[in-house]
C-alpha cells in the first residue's frame, strides 16, 4: 500500500477524512478515558478491560495509518467526458451474453467498490475485462468459469 494509488471521488475523499478526524479526535480520547478507568482498577497483569482498551487502541492507530496511506495516495476520479472507452469512472450498460441480463455499473476504486449498489471495483475481473473498450465490444471475463460480456454503452 506505501505508493499504490487508491482510486476515489471528490466524495469518497471526504468520506476518508472525516473518517481519519473522527478517530483521531473522538475515538482516541475514547480509547484514553478507558485507560485511564482500566489503570485505575489496580493491577494491570489479569485486568481484562486494560487489555481491552490496548486492543481497541491498537485497531485505531493501524486504521488511521492505513486511511492517512489512502488519503496520500488517492487519485481523484475525473467525469469521463470522452465515453469512447470505458475507465475508471465511467458508468457502463453491460449484457451477459449467455444470461442476457443487463446490468449497469459504474467503475469505482476498491475502498469505495459496492457492487449491491452498482459500484464495481477497478480490480475485478469483469471491471479488467471491459477497461479500455469501446461500446459494442464484446469481451471475456476471466473467472473459474469463463463468459462473454458485451458493452452496450458508455456514459
Amino acid at each position: 500500500m506505501a505508493d499504490e494509488k487508491v482510486y476515489v471521488t471528490e466524495e469518497g475523499l471526504q468520506k476518508l477524512k472525516d473518517e481519519l478526524n473522527n478517530l483521531k479526535q473522538v475515538e482516541r480520547e475514547i480509547i484514553i478515558d478507558e485507560l485511564r478507568e482500566a489503570r485505575a482498577q489496580g493491577d494491570l497483569s489479569e485486568n481484562a478491560d486494560y487489555d481491552a482498551a490496548r486492543e481497541r487502541q491498537s485497531q485505531n492507530e493501524a486504521r488511521i495509518k492505513l486511511l492517512e496511506a489512502q488519503i496520500k495516495n488517492a487519485v481523484i476520479i475525473q467525469d469521463n467526458a470522452d465515453n469512447r472507452y470505458v475507465r475508471v469512472g465511467s458508468t457502463v450498460e453491460i449484457e451477459e451474453l449467455d444470461t442476457k441480463m443487463v446490468n449497469t455499473y459504474t467503475i469505482v476504486g476498491t475502498i469505495e467498490s459496492d457492487p449491491l449498489n452498482g459500484k464495481l471495483s477497478n480490480v475485478t475481473p469483469l471491471a479488467e475485462a471491459i477497461l479500455d473498450q469501446r461500446a459494442g465490444a464484446t469481451v471475456t471475463v476471466n473467472v473459474d468459469i469463463p463468459y462473454d460480456v458485451k458493452i452496450l454503452s458508455i456514459k
